[in-house]
């Protein structure tokens, strides 16, 4: 794998993360965050959500970022605990921050996406049983819809808590291309569909040349946009987390062999 050099764009702290843990794989890789997290000003409808929370059958949080702001609305209108009822993550890194808060949280030992959440027997099971099930999906701005299409087709009733949003950081004309020849980057990884519009907005004239390399998406929706789109070589890591790259990685042959 140590011919990879991996082009990153999540946001600022996860990207170092990453950066760090293929490093010690031996995989170079440079930082170019895509995603900015701005939060959102607390509204009434955001306050009357978290009220209310008790009255949802579950609850699923779909990012990292939705967890901790999600947890600090919690801190300042439930001090006391919650009870037994159950939190959900699509991935294991958004559901740490929720277990280490303390919450009854369950999330894919397989798959990082919304299928494989969808698909969790303790999710499925409380909806089945509740007589009038609801759930809460904490999120960004523009969150995955098929979460809340499914479970409304199996008769749930959702709301959503939007506590944030993405935004493309400011970069000059030419970075990205200037930061992969000054690296010698020979593949891209993205972490959602909209780090991917992203990319594709910042690449601008580039783009054509920058859809002839590897592109390592989370799933299998991000594939078809990213092909949509006209990339090229497209892998997807069915998961965002740091072991489904690794493992896509080693799957593929790298640039040297």
């Amino acid at each position: 794998m140590s011919g990879w050099r991996l082009l990153l764009t999540r946001p600022e702290q996860e990207c170092q993360t990453l950066s760090s843990a293929l490093a010690s794989e031996g995989i170079h890789s440079a930082c170019l965050p895509l995603l900015s997290i701005e939060a959102l000003p607390e509204t009434p409808q955001q306050s009357a959500l978290i009220c209310d929370l008790h009255r949802y059958t579950a609850v699923i949080v779909v990012s990292k970022p939705a967890a901790r702001l999600g947890l600090e609305l919690l801190d300042r209108y439930w001090p006391q605990p919650l009870g037994d009822q159950p939190w959900f993550s699509v991935g294991a890194g958004t559901g740490q921050i929720l277990a280490d808060y303390g919450l009854p949280v369950f999330w894919p030992s397989k798959g990082d996406d919304s299928e494989a959440l969808l698909g969790l027997p303790e999710l499925q099971a409380p909806l089945r049983d509740a007589l009038f099930p609801r759930v809460l999906i904490i999120r960004g701005e523009d969150g995955r819809t098929l979460l809340a299409e499914r479970l409304q087709s199996q008769g749930v009733e959702v709301d959503h808590l939007a506590v944030y949003r993405r935004v493309l950081p400011s970069y000059p004309a030419g970075a990205l291309q200037q930061l992969l020849q000054v690296e010698r980057l020979n593949g891209l990884v993205v972490s959602s569909g909209q780090g991917l519009t992203h990319l594709r907005q910042l690449a601008a004239d580039d783009w054509l040349q920058l859809a002839q390399l590897p592109l390592f998406v989370p799933s299998p929706r991000v594939a078809q946009m990213a092909r949509e789109l006209g990339a090229l070589n497209v892998v997807d890591c069915r998961g965002a987390d740091t072991p489904a790259l690794l493992a896509a990685l080693r799957a593929q042959a790298s640039p040297d062999s």
